[in-house]
């Protein structure tokens, strides 16, 4: 429904994770969504007293509020439309309602209005949420930044004031001001929201940093190297904007017949009024024929036909935790037919957990020894690292006694004294230690075996000596390998893998969850860019991530899926479905439950097609009393109205759930 030109809706903050202010605009603010509402209330006051035959002025000025409520924008759109040499079907649908309503049929009409003004209310909604969640995305980067001066000073500045070839210093737990390049100092930074990378990455001099990532524990200083309107964070929004607004919605059925339906029912119910008139019938005669027609070859039947299966599916999916924005949503997820997935906190769970503990030759420790040690000195830690390592440790039952004497280096490690004896737990390639010893090569080699599988290897150290090293990983979910094979049965052909993370890392989850199509390594831009290459090739792409790095691909798809656990807020307003459960066998389900809803709609719209044609011909060839042919056109919408309700049931969502392990096309 197109919607009314309004004043731009009142905008609430509120506190999003991390203390960011997220904008939120109210329902209520919505124009569309007041009307509707006030429709819906009107309707809901009227129906029970129409029904148990109160006097008529007591239901008849409620209704008439309905239609004014929820009637006045498609009737306004509609007229402008028509002054364009256009007749779309909102204004069809008032011209009916107004039908039903001449006839005594107020009651149909009044439901009609009510559908239609709710489903505008709806779409003007999401449309303002997406709206808020990008440009909340700029809230990630610092208003303002401590820029150096050429006396050896700082001065503090609005980052829109940052040019090219500013030096500025990010201290502990600071927000990067703007994308650049290190040249002094070092520290780990939180880059998920751009990368999407669950693990900190060291900073060192020559290394790039993004706007609005988190800085760690050290100080950095940084050369400005973009305008503050070219930042990574800046594109995000833009090609994020840029997608929504060109991003072309699927029509349902109705809608893609709607000019020449409403062209043609207006021309015949002109034609059956005045052609008897012209041939001697008497003007009531003509006009009860007309009517008759009118509410016989109403659409209310297929406007049935279509909504209530779609929304029925999408209450059953909400029921099982997966959220559909719209009906349109829910149409378009059954006509994927290929998938790109993320890898961090999609396919894997987005925290990083130990997956190996390997005592050295020769140090006397055992796993579970070894465990302890380096958990002891970690426990101090706030480093992602160091929460895999402890959190292991306390599964494990460990007692963990406090150290003394903790240090900290960025990107190198931690250093603590544990029992009189000096441990550091860090990177292999950072941490000192004697070289040229059995231990020593025995760590490399054990080191470099983690990193070949893909882990993360964290070396430890007792008194400068290497006794162990521990594998951390971010590990796979647990129903990964099942969806990634129900997804490639549903769309006949395997998922795509976007990711950010290092090539390694990649391939061995890729291998483990069963994709063969692995891009590592890409910044939002390539992750959106990739799903555009696929949609120019013709194929209709489903997209499923969760960071703000995931937003550009979920709103250039035909339709994107966000995890919602874990989920940023953009990922979450960008994509046209959310999994609240965090449940990835969810995906496929939905996905066959589309299938089978569009399976039901196609009956519906038969079981429709057939009443109106038949109840049609009758009231052209012969004479179709009017109450029966109310009472046609109200069966045929009862029927199809409780054909599309059977997708409410559970048994609904198993079958989905079954098909999806089969073939899901039916």
């Amino acid at each position: 429904m197109p919607a009314a030109v309004v004043p731009p809706p009142t905008r609430t903050l509120s506190a999003a994770p991390g203390g960011t202010a997220r904008r939120r605009t109210r329902v209520l603010a919505l124009t569309e969504a007041r009307w509707a509402g006030a429709a819906l209330a009107l309707f809901l006051l009227a129906l029970p007293l129409d029904l148990s035959g109160a006097p008529a002025w007591t239901w008849g000025p409620l209704y008439a509020l309905v239609y004014a409520a929820g009637g006045w924008e498609p009737a306004l759109s509609g007229l402008r439309e028509l002054r364009d040499r256009v007749l779309d079907v909102d204004l069809l649908m008032i011209v009916a309602a107004l039908g039903a309503a001449s006839i005594g049929q107020v009651m149909d009409g009044a439901l009609l209005i009510v559908i239609f003004a709710t489903s505008g209310a709806l779409e003007a909604l999401a449309t303002a949420r997406t709206r808020d969640a990008v440009r909340g995305l700029l809230d990630l980067a610092p208003a303002t930044a401590s820029r150096l001066t050429a006396d050896g000073g700082e001065e503090s500045v609005a980052t829109a004031e940052l040019a090219v070839g500013d030096r500025i210093r990010i201290r502990p737990g600071e927000r990067v001001g703007a994308d650049g390049r290190v040249v002094g100092g070092a520290s780990e930074v939180d880059q998920a929201t751009i990368t999407g990378e669950p693990l900190p990455a060291v900073k060192e001099p020559g290394d790039e940093v993004f706007a609005g990532t988190l800085n760690g524990t050290g100080t950095l200083e940084v050369v400005v190297g973009r305008d503050a309107s070219e930042t990574v964070i800046a594109r995000i929004v833009a090609m994020t904007e840029e997608a929504s607004r060109t991003k072309a919605p699927t029509q349902l059925f109705i809608e893609k017949v709607e000019q020449r339906y409403s062209l043609g029912m207006v021309a015949a119910t002109l034609a059956v009024f005045l052609v008897p008139l012209s041939l001697g019938d008497d003007v009531t005669g003509s006009l009860l024929r007309a009517m008759t027609f009118m509410i016989v070859a109403s659409p209310c039947a297929v406007v049935l036909a279509t909504m209530p299966p779609l929304l029925s599916a999408m209450a059953n999916a909400g029921r099982h935790g997966v959220l559909v924005k719209s009906a349109v949503v829910m149409e378009r997820l059954g006509q994927a037919d290929a998938v790109a997935l993320d890898k961090t906190g999609t396919l894997t769970e987005g925290t990083p957990r130990v997956t190996g503990v390997h005592p050295l030759p020769g140090s006397g420790l055992t796993d579970d020894a070894l465990l302890a040690l380096a958990a002891r000195a970690e426990h101090p830690s706030e480093h992602p690292l160091a929460g895999a390592v402890v959190g292991a440790a306390r599964e494990r039952g460990l007692r963990l006694s406090p150290a003394s004497g903790f240090g900290s280096a960025p990107g190198t490690g931690v250093t603590a004294t544990v029992d009189g004896h000096e441990v550091a737990v860090g990177s292999p390639g950072r941490l000192p230690h004697r070289s040229g010893t059995d231990a020593a090569a025995h760590a490399a080699a054990s080191a470099a075996a983690r990193e070949e599988a893909g882990d993360t290897a964290v070396l430890v150290l007792r008194d400068g000596v290497p006794v162990g090293v521990i594998g951390i990983a971010d590990r796979i979910r647990p129903d990964a390998a099942a969806t990634v094979s129900a997804l490639s049965r549903l769309t006949d052909g395997s998922p795509m893998l976007l990711t950010g993370d290092n090539a390694r890392a990649a391939d061995r989850l890729a291998a483990e969850a069963g994709i063969t199509d692995v891009r590592a390594g890409l910044l939002p831009q390539d992750k959106a860019a990739a799903v555009q290459e696929l949609e120019r090739a013709g194929r209709r792409v489903l997209v499923v991530g969760d960071g703000v790095n995931d937003a550009p691909a979920l709103a250039s798809a035909h339709v994107g899926i966000a995890m919602g656990r874990a989920g940023s807020d953009l990922a979450l307003e960008a994509a046209d479905a959310v999994v609240i459960r965090d449940e990835l066998a969810a995906v496929p389900t939905v996905v066959a439950l589309s299938r089978a809803t569009r399976r039901l709609v196609v009956q519906n719209l038969v079981v429709a097609g057939a009443f109106i044609s038949v109840l049609v011909v009758w009231d052209l060839v012969g004479h179709l009393p009017l109450p029966l042919g109310v009472l046609g056109h109200e069966g045929s919408t009862v029927i199809v109205g409780l054909n599309g309700l059977r997708l409410l049931r559970e048994s609904a969502w198993r079958r989905a759930a079954g098909q999806d392990r089969t073939d899901g096309r039916g």
